[in-house]
């Protein structure tokens, strides 16, 4: 497996788990209704994350495409949850930005 592929699997990873720790702590949050869309984000993209990985671990045709997607819904979550100043929002706002980055390199 080559190191691009290393780094990404890697940020995959790492942003699954933030968005999952995120995902269960909006939940606790008092006004879960405000965070529909920070919860909803986080588990597509904790989703696309772990499938991504996986493509990549098997060197699936169709990875790149795959880590396209990825990036994009990426994205989309880290920019929602930068809109809220829960320390576990931003944590996870960080690790998909730098995921959608790799997956970006990677489908490029």
């Amino acid at each position: 497996m080559n190191q691009h592929y290393q780094e990404c699997i890697q940020a995959c990873l790492e942003c699954m788990e933030a968005c999952n720790y995120c995902f269960d702590s909006c939940l606790s949050e008092d006004n879960v209704k405000m965070m529909a869309d920070c919860i909803r984000l986080d588990r597509e993209c904790a989703d696309i994350c772990a499938f991504a990985a996986k493509s990549m671990q098997s060197n699936s045709p169709f990875a790149k495409q795959i880590c396209q997607l990825c990036a994009a819904i990426c994205e989309a979550c880290g920019n929602e949850c930068k809109k809220h100043d829960d320390e576990h929002c931003q944590r996870c706002a960080e690790a998909c930005l730098k995921c959608a980055e790799a997956c970006r390199k990677m489908a490029s």
